[in-house]
């Protein structure tokens, strides 16, 4: 079993049918992440070189033939942040100026048909107009959401590559808080359902002797 064929649908997650105000219970304190603005930027980078690191296996004979490469987390480092009010007029909205740096994994062969891989980094500079609220003793930070996809590249020397990457950056404002929310109370959590293959579950299905039929 699970939330999609629980046979609670009341207290598990999903579509509202009907009065939404039934079983409206309690008014819940929640502690999230509150996102007060957000963005996306998405870039496709030509040529961008990379060097990989920590190689696997460590020993491997050039040339190098590119494969693939692709982000190994969603959440991207953010570097030399800078957030200046952009007027005293419009004091909500802000100029964001961050280096965003996005860990890749990248695969190739070498000259003996080896595969290898290794990790390398991508960094994108971006220049936003974001709105934040009010100050605050809870600070707003700055959060990345990243993706990357690199389907060409070619292989330069030692353990250089030249990549093309389509990369995605979502930039969010965002900060901790003590949420108060309308609450249906807690989800029911089903017993798991163990996944089986019978073979023979099509056969006992069957009935155990012939149904009658009618002849013309």
């Amino acid at each position: 079993m699970s939330f999609c064929n629980t046979l609670k649908p009341d207290r598990t997650p999903g579509p509202i049918t009907g009065n939404p105000l039934h079983n409206l219970c309690e008014r819940a304190c929640i502690q999230v992440k509150k996102v007060f603005d957000a963005c996306i930027n998405q870039t496709s980078l030509e040529n961008y070189p990379i060097t990989v690191t920590n190689p696997t296996p460590a020993n491997f004979t050039t040339p190098l033939t590119y494969v693939s490469a692709a982000s190994t987390t969603t959440r991207g480092t953010i570097t030399n942040l800078i957030v200046t009010p952009l007027s005293s007029e419009n004091p909500h909205n802000s100029r964001v100026q961050a280096t965003i740096t996005i860990p890749i994994e990248v695969i190739y062969v070498d000259a003996n048909n080896v595969e290898g891989k290794g990790t390398a980094e991508i960094q994108v500079n971006e220049d936003v107009v974001m709105c934040f609220p009010d100050n605050s003793v809870i600070p707003v930070e700055i959060a990345a959401t990243v993706n990357a996809v690199s389907p060409e590249g070619v292989w330069t020397e030692g353990l250089n590559f030249s990549i093309t990457s389509c990369v995605t950056v979502v930039l969010k404002a965002e900060a901790e808080v003590e949420l108060l929310v309308p609450s249906y109370g807690y989800c029911y959590i089903p017993p798991c359902q163990a996944y089986t293959q019978e073979v023979c579950t099509g056969v006992f299905d069957l009935p155990l002797f012939p149904t009658n039929f009618t002849t013309r």
